[in-house]
């Protein structure tokens, strides 16, 4: 068994558990291969828009399980809400052990400001009545992602490439080239004003990290991008960002068989 990357940070966010897209046992091979100070679980971790009791898988429940035991053995967890998991935001500010939960945090990393936060408060969609819309939205984009996940087992069987559709709705619809454009200037330009360093977001499944330009200033934009689709996180080490993408031929894969009941205390909080 390879030994575990040590890491002073590590950011993952829109892991959307509890949703038939979530890659859960590819996230728990990446968190066991790593040994970070801070975890920072940057929002849409738990998908509460779209839980069901009915589907939980055990891979699931493991990488939270496995995300409290990294706590407790040493590394800072910090778990700020995004829309997803918008009920936890009345638990803000709470703190238990190595374990804590906010809206956003602030932190110096080797004297450069970074300003951590989920971004949907830039999203006008996820606000009143569009928040509705918004979620049922979600819930064709996990229906999009299971049907994505039957077609790309076809076109493997037949020796071709996989396909995101997702992906190419992203990249092709003006609109939502837009948002991401704006969505991206927005959190830059604000914290330029601010005199941070460094912005990190997640929230539009985008993985990037470029420096952005402006007449105040200039700031390096960071975005986890998710779990659902990219497979991605953000590690912060001898002072330089990079942009993990998983892979699993770099993984030993260990198959979850049995299913895990939900815990008691998981399933209040998912059901208020």
């Amino acid at each position: 068994m390879k030994r575990k990357r040590k890491i002073p940070l590590v950011v993952i966010s829109d892991v959307h558990l509890g949703t038939y897209g979530c890659n859960a046992k590819e996230l728990l091979h990446y968190l066991k291969s790593i040994e970070p100070k801070t975890l920072v679980l940057n929002g849409d971790i738990i998908d509460m828009w779209n839980f069901s009791k009915r589907y939980f898988p055990a891979a699931h429940m493991e990488v939270l399980r496995y995300i409290i035991k990294m706590s407790n053995s040493g590394t800072r967890v910090v778990y700020i809400t995004g829309n997803h998991d918008e009920a936890l935001r009345k638990y803000s500010d709470f703190i238990l052990g190595n374990l804590e939960l906010v809206d956003k945090l602030i932190l110096d990393l080797d004297g450069k400001k970074t300003w951590i936060f989920h971004g949907d408060v830039f999203d006008s969609s996820t606000k009143g009545y569009a928040k509705f819309l918004a979620k049922l939205g979600g819930k064709g984009y996990d229906l999009l992602i299971l049907i994505n996940s039957l077609v790309n087992w076809i076109l493997v069987s037949l020796g071709k490439e996989k396909r995101s559709f997702s992906k190419v709705i992203k990249n092709s619809v003006k609109k939502a080239v837009a948002f991401v454009s704006n969505f991206e200037t927005t959190a830059a330009e604000i914290a330029i004003e601010k005199n941070y360093s460094y912005v990190v977001c997640g929230h539009i499944h985008m993985p990037q990290k470029k420096i952005v330009k402006t007449n105040q200033g200039k700031v390096m934009y960071l975005n986890s991008g998710d779990w659902v689709e990219n497979l991605t996180a953000l590690e912060y080490k001898n002072e330089k960002w990079k942009i993990f993408y998983y892979k699993k031929a770099d993984f030993v894969l260990q198959e979850i068989k049995e299913d895990i009941p939900i815990n008691d205390i998981v399933t209040k909080i998912l059901s208020s």
